[in-house]
């Protein structure tokens, strides 16, 4: 019977259509199946090297995942690790301490709110892989994918949305690369390379990853990433296929993520895209603020200070201003430099950040400490230096005011002087001798205290002393003036009345003239006086020979007025002798040489 008889074709066609419909089902599952075996494969590997990762801090190692967790020790250490938390065991090798055993941590992960679904002791315990691989999922969801936090996220994202929406904004604005997925989207590599390039530039060259194959892109991330400190949880060969298995790429991702530097949920930190920024910012702040100190530091350690009591106070009331303003300003930028570099730290750690030398906060810190220590030796310094100049100025201003008083006394003696003047060439005996004394003995008792006083401003090198000195000189001057001026009028009109006199009159006069020769006599006696020395001559000059030659004039202006003292005796000696005026001739003799020395 033909094949292709048309009676029979109908009846063909649908056997060879139902066997071959037969065959594509069992080939489909068979692939299935080969995928479900590759995908359980690399996920037993992935997590057999999550776990070792852990259990290494304890010094654990699995080799098979599905048989090295039946005791349930390895499962309870691994828990530790995560938790922190010590959890009891059973010691015994039978079987019923190893469920008791994988029931412990079946029950702490319950009570921690972790959901196991239809996984049981006897499970774990019989190293069923399916349920194994699905245990270890569960425990990476739990302990280091939920950690995840993403500033602006929803709060009804799971962990895996979390962790997609962190790298989309990590590698936001690299050409040709974008994530949708954990596992097409990483088969090439480049998105891997991508991540660690927006943490370490330096160590990835991206225009190279353009051009390079997927294995080569796969080796060369999985490389720098673990000298970063990632674990090599992938194999090339198992991610450089059209669909990489999820799990373990988000396993391997969430592990870069934990390893790389974060922003802490509620606190403050610098993300990847920002750190360029914020280290301009850095260096900006300490290149600005340090050699300011530098320069501040030379200025205070400046102690040589202005003698004038203006210039001095202005610069004290400078420092004032720049202690209670511009050190606090300083120290407040000092603070946010602190602070930029808390947040910077775990990037200059983590080897993004190449710190250069003298850019450390305690680099700063000590140029600020040397500042503070020369501002407090300048404040130690220069307030006793206003204090004492504040304190000279007193003086100074009390030699002002002494001089006045003196300037004024002078004048009222000039004019005392002057009218006892006119009284003697109007004819009239003198009237105000005992007042000019009086005056000129004040001013000298003046003078001698602006001495004093200008003779601490000299030993203190006042600034002013010339002018104070010139004033307290020309005083003096004047005082002596004034003291010969007194001494030549006074003894004029003594003189004149005695010689005027008529001698039939003499005795009256002497009995009229006897108080006034007494009156003399003791006033010259008040008159006499030590002269100055030539020391104080030339403490009060401008030079050794000026006070030289005023002390010449002193010395006889001195023998001068104690010539007047000693021919007053003389007279009022002449007339008690005398006794009469049968005897004025003989007078006369007697007290002619005082006259005459009066005359000359």
């Amino acid at each position: 019977m033909p094949l292709l008889d048309s009676s029979y074709l109908p009846s063909t066609i649908f056997i060879l259509t139902h066997v071959l419909g037969i065959a594509g089902v069992l080939y489909w599952k068979r692939c299935a199946r080969g995928r479900a075996d590759e995908r359980d494969r690399v996920q037993k590997k992935t997590f057999t090297k999550w776990v070792n990762k852990h259990l290494m801090k304890v010094r654990k190692h699995i080799n098979d995942l599905y048989e090295d967790l039946r005791d349930g020790h390895n499962l309870i250490s691994l828990l530790e690790v995560l938790s922190g938390i010590k959890l009891p065991r059973e010691k015994g090798r039978m079987r019923f301490h190893r469920l008791q055993n994988v029931q412990i941590a079946l029950d702490f992960l319950k009570q921690r709110q972790v959901k196991l679904v239809n996984i049981r002791n006897d499970d774990i315990t019989d190293g069923n892989p399916k349920l194994t691989l699905g245990l270890i999922w569960t425990i990476i969801l739990h302990f280091q994918i939920s950690d995840i936090y993403i500033s602006g996220e929803s709060g009804d994202m799971s962990a895996k949305e979390k962790l997609l929406l962190w790298t989309q904004k990590v590698t936001a604005g690299y050409t040709g690369i974008k994530c949708t997925n954990f596992s097409s989207c990483w088969s090439d590599g480049k998105m891997f390379n991508a991540l660690i390039h927006r943490y370490r530039p330096d160590l990835v060259d991206m225009e190279r990853v353009q051009i390079q194959s997927n294995r080569e892109n796969l080796e060369q991330a999985f490389e720098v990433a673990e000298r970063l400190g990632v674990t090599r949880l992938l194999d090339a060969e198992d991610v450089d296929v059209p669909s990489p298995d999820e799990k373990s790429v988000i396993t391997y991702v969430s592990s870069i993520y934990d390893a790389f530097p974060k922003v802490p949920e509620g606190g403050e930190g610098i993300s990847a895209t920002e750190v360029d920024s914020r280290w301009q910012e850095y260096q900006s702040r300490v290149d600005s603020l340090i050699p300011w100190i530098k320069q501040h530091t030379i200025l205070m350690s400046d102690k040589s200070f202005p003698q004038n009591p203006v210039e001095l106070k202005a610069l004290y009331n400078q420092y004032i201003h720049f202690k209670e303003t511009e050190i606090l300003a300083k120290e407040r930028e000092k603070g946010r430099i602190e602070e930029l570099y808390k947040l910077l730290e775990v990037w200059i750690e983590f080897g993004r950040i190449k710190l250069p030398q003298g850019y450390h906060p305690n680099d700063v810190e000590e140029e600020w400490g040397k500042l503070i220590i020369e501002m407090l030796e300048r404040e130690k310094s220069l307030r006793p230096a206003v204090e004492r100049l504040e304190l000279l100025l007193q003086i100074a201003n009390k030699i002002q005011n002494g001089a006045l008083n003196c300037e004024e006394k002078l004048t009222l003696a000039k004019n005392t002087l002057q009218a006892d003047a006119a009284h003697l060439e109007s004819g009239q005996p003198v009237q105000c001798e005992s007042d000019v004394i009086m005056y000129i003995q004040e001013c000298e008792g003046l003078i001698r205290q602006l001495q004093v006083d200008l003779q601490i401003l000299r030993d203190e090198n006042y600034y002013q002393l010339e002018e104070l000195a010139f004033r307290v000189m020309r005083l003096q001057d004047e005082l002596v003036t004034l003291r010969l001026e007194c001494t030549n009028l006074y003894r004029k009109g003594h003189f004149t009345s005695l010689e005027l006199a008529p001698p039939s009159t003499l005795t009256t006069t002497h009995l009229k003239a006897e108080p006034l020769t007494k009156g003399t006599h003791s006033s010259s006696t008040s008159w006499f006086r030590k002269p100055m020395t030539r020391a104080e001559l030339v403490s009060i000059s401008s030079s050794e020979d000026e006070g030289n030659l005023r002390f010449v004039y002193e010395l006889l202006s001195w023998v001068e007025e104690m010539q007047v003292g000693v021919c007053s005796k003389c007279l009022s000696s002449a007339f008690r002798f005398t006794g009469s005026s049968s005897s004025s001739k003989g007078a006369r003799l007697l007290y002619a040489p005082c006259v005459n020395s009066l005359n000359y």
